[in-house]
């Protein structure tokens, strides 16, 4: 029904980066298609000289919110359920509920959900679960991706920290239940899921806390205080991966939609790497004219990526009403899946 998104106003491109570290604009667009990506920031209180937050992870799902109930026409009471797919929340109990009131939603319930890069696709498929079911209750539903992963990337290494930015996106579905069954109504058509946890390694945000001692009777109890480390990845495995699994996800979810590769009008792939996106649309025999792509301008914002360009897609005039897009997900958990849409 309708969608959206925000980024933060922080651009870093790779030039700047060049001034940071061993590295260069060259080598960064060869490897991975990105020029540059948006980061949310600290600045210094002008009365104090106090750092405070320039911008949060929940104020960018509300403004990508925003953005896409406005779209949708439907008004922010007649939405019944908020999940926001994010792995780097501003509250680590959940910003979903938060980001609903400051919508006015008052009517919704909401929740977080956490698939890394396959967030928000996982969400979208999720809402729709809700949404097919009479007695679920929910008629409307809010999905935003949003992700803040440069808060979590060792900016000294240059293999990781020049791939990732910050950003949300989000969309608003509805049920079709009491609509008309025709076939061409907009919606999704088909999906596959997928985890598998021993890849886990491979692309990890892990817990780090620091052992801290408390003076119980006895000799005392040592606990961990909260904490993680940065993100690790093993570059050469995630591509592997990726490339391996994304085709087979998309032909599966193509199969439960009974659509063939040559009826989509556009594939809409998590935005990693440029090279990953190449492979899948040629392992399927989609040629790169048809693939939404803003990698180049964002970066990976994980759960937001999708949304993100999709929301630019569509305010652009590329995907227009009944338009089919593939979509896919992919990175850490190891988690994948595929969601054929019809706008």
């Amino acid at each position: 029904m309708g969608i959206g998104s925000c980024v933060p106003h922080t651009e870093i491109t790779n030039r700047d980066l060049e001034n940071a570290m061993e590295t260069s604009d060259e080598w960064i667009r060869t490897r991975t298609g990105i020029a540059k990506r948006r980061v949310l920031t600290h600045t210094k209180n002008i009365d104090n000289d106090e750092e405070v937050n320039s911008g949060s992870l929940q104020s960018l799902g509300i403004e990508a919110g925003k953005a896409a109930l406005a779209m949708s026409g439907l008004k922010v009471e007649e939405i019944d359920l908020v999940i926001c797919a994010t792995s780097s929340p501003d509250n680590l109990f959940g910003d979903a509920a938060y980001i609903a009131s400051c919508l006015e939603c008052k009517n919704a319930f909401g929740f977080d959900l956490t698939a890394a890069c396959s967030g928000f696709l996982f969400g979208v498929i999720t809402a729709g679960q809700y949404l097919d079911r009479s007695g679920s209750g929910v008629k409307n539903a809010l999905v935003i991706g949003a992700d803040a992963l440069t808060r979590w990337v060792d900016w000294d290494d240059r293999n990781s920290c020049i791939l990732f930015g910050d950003g949300a996106g989000a969309m608003v579905l509805s049920s079709s239940l009491n609509n008309d069954s025709s076939s061409s109504l907009p919606g999704i058509l088909g999906y596959s899921m997928h985890s598998r946890g021993s890849g886990n390694k491979y692309l990890a945000l892990n817990f780090a806390g620091e052992k801290r001692h408390i003076a119980t009777p006895g000799d005392g109890v040592d606990i961990s205080s909260g904490g993680y480390n940065f993100i690790t990845m093993n570059g050469r495995e995630v591509y592997k991966f990726a490339t391996r699994e994304v085709p087979t996800v998309i032909e599966e979810a193509l199969e439960a939609a009974n659509i063939s590769p040559d009826q989509l009008d556009w594939l809409l792939l998590h935005q990693a790497n440029i090279r990953i996106m190449e492979i899948v649309a040629q392992r399927l025999g989609i040629p790169m004219e048809k693939v939404i792509s803003n990698l180049s301008d964002y970066g990976n914002t994980s759960a937001g990526s999708i949304p993100l360009a999709l929301d630019e897609a569509v305010r652009q005039g590329k995907v227009k009403k009944g338009h089919i897009v593939a979509c896919a997900g992919f990175g850490a958990g190891l988690s994948w899946g595929s969601a054929i849409l019809r706008w």
